[in-house]
Parts: structure tokens; sequence; C-alpha cells
């Protein structure tokens, strides 16, 4: 059932399952909560009381705010732990991984954990050489036409994000995704999402006190190198915080494309941070 929270600027929805120690999911620029449909109940069935929650601008959420940076986003994430009653371990999708970052540094009261999939957490540097990978060039163009406000870049890059096998409810996920991005204002959320610099977060990451989390998928189109992505992430948190692990063959979105790989590798985290 979809609640509300009313924080200043607008309203957060969320939803809350099961019972144990809480886990608060965050969606990436463009999706609704939805998109961890294929991890929640797998984590309510291993004994975690799951929270996912809509990116401000997107879902059910409001649609316009006044700006939507990761430090914005980590407010609104902190806002729904305490209305919870933390501590809560954050799993952060692309912007949010970022977002899940600042949360960290900012509450470590409040985070006994951070999961970052495919994180957005740096502020990235481009060479002229990086467009010779195909895969990064077309996933580049498309984003940048969503930058524009393109709808159908937008589509285009998710068909890219998704290499090989894609969900079996593809379609229709993609059909409820248009129908959100049309909805009044919701489109320039997610425009001005992709505007937004990663540099806040990467700012914070020397700040991040609790075990974290870095999942990347090999075939990410957001990077050259997915890997060295995730080993500069972790390399750029104190000493033995965290710990990289590379799910073979996917995208940007491995939890909707490889959920059993990547619950897997939640649960094992999950088990080691969480606390009731």
């Amino acid at each position: 059932m979809t609640q509300h929270l009313t924080i200043d600027g607008g309203t957060i929805a969320y939803d809350v399952t099961g019972d144990g120690p809480l886990v608060v999911l965050v969606p990436g620029i463009g999706n609704s909560r939805g998109a961890y449909r294929f991890v929640t109940p797998r984590l309510v069935g291993a004994g975690y009381r799951v929270a996912t929650m809509d990116l401000r601008g997107a879902g059910e959420s409001s649609a316009q705010w006044p700006s939507y940076s990761r430090t914005d986003i980590a407010g609104d994430i902190l806002a729904l732990v305490r209305h919870l009653g933390g501590p809560a371990v954050l799993v952060g999708h692309s912007i949010s991984g970022g977002a899940v970052t600042i949360a960290a540094a900012q509450a470590p009261e409040l985070v006994s954990g951070i999961v970052e999939l495919a994180p957005f957490t740096r502020a990235q540097s481009f060479r002229f050489g990086d467009l010779g990978n195909s895969r990064y060039r077309q996933g580049a163009v498309k984003l940048a036409g969503t930058m524009m406000g393109s709808l159908s870049s937008w589509k285009g890059y998710l068909d890219l994000a998704y290499p090989g096998r894609k969900p079996a409810d593809w379609s229709a996920d993609l059909a409820a995704t248009e129908t959100m991005l049309r909805e009044p204002g919701r489109m320039k959320a997610l425009q001005k999402m992709t505007q937004v610099s990663p540099a806040d977060a990467g700012a914070q990451l020397g700040n991040v006190r609790c075990p974290a989390l870095i999942v990347e998928g090999t075939l990410d189109p957001d990077w050259v190198d997915p890997r060295a992505e995730g080993e500069a992430i972790v390399a750029a948190m104190p000493a033995g915080t965290a710990r990289l692990e590379m799910i073979d063959g996917a995208g940007h979105y491995p939890h909707a494309q490889f959920p059993d790989e990547t619950v897997a590798l939640m649960l094992t985290f999950l088990q080691a941070n969480a606390r009731a």
C-alpha cells in the first residue's frame, strides 16, 4: 500500500513490507520503486522489513521540487528512516548510490550499511578515446538526448542498459515507465537529474564509516570500464570499509536483470550488517 511522507518541498511515496531489520531500497532516475519488484519479496522472505521509496519527481512522489541533487535525495532517505525508525541498511541504484553515500556520511547513527548498485558516486572524467567503446558511446548519446528532454532517448538508453536478456515483464515495465514520465513535470525532473553533478557524493566517500557493498555489471554502458569505476569508489572510502562485486553480463540494472545474483550478494551483506 502506498504511503506518503510529507517533507519540506513535497511528498515522498513509499511502501513497507515484512518484519525484521529495516532495509530501504531507493531506485535510480526515471524509475519508480517498482524497479525493486524482484528484490523486495526475496528480502521480505529472508526476514527483513523492506521499505521501497520513489525518488522526488518520480513514481508517486511529488513531481516538482526546487532541486534534485544527490544531497537532496539523501535528505529524503534519512527523513524516511527517521520516520520508520532506524537504523537501516540503505540500497541505492545509480544516482541513489551517490545519495546513500551522503546519507551514511551525514547520519551514521541511522545507517548500518550501504549497498550501491551501479552507482554514480564520483564526478566523471571524459576522454575522447572513450568513444571508441561502442557500448559506452551509444549510452552516452542516449543520455545526452535525455538531458535535452527526449523521452525516446531515455527509452533507447534503457534498451542499451539491459544488454542481452531482459526481464520477463520488460514490455509492460517499459510502458509503465513511459506512462509515468508523460505525467506533468516528471520528464522535466528526469532531465534535471541527468544534469546534476555527483561531486557532492564523491566528496563524502572518505567520510563513510559503515560497511559498503558496491555492485557493478560487467556490461554497464555508463562506463568504459565498470570494474575500474567500482574499484575507484572502493579506494575512495576508508580502507576496509567497502568491497566490490561484479555481476557478469549485467548492465546498469543488475537488480532487475539479474535479481538472483544481486539478492544473493545483498543477503550476505545484510546478514553481517543489518540491525533491528
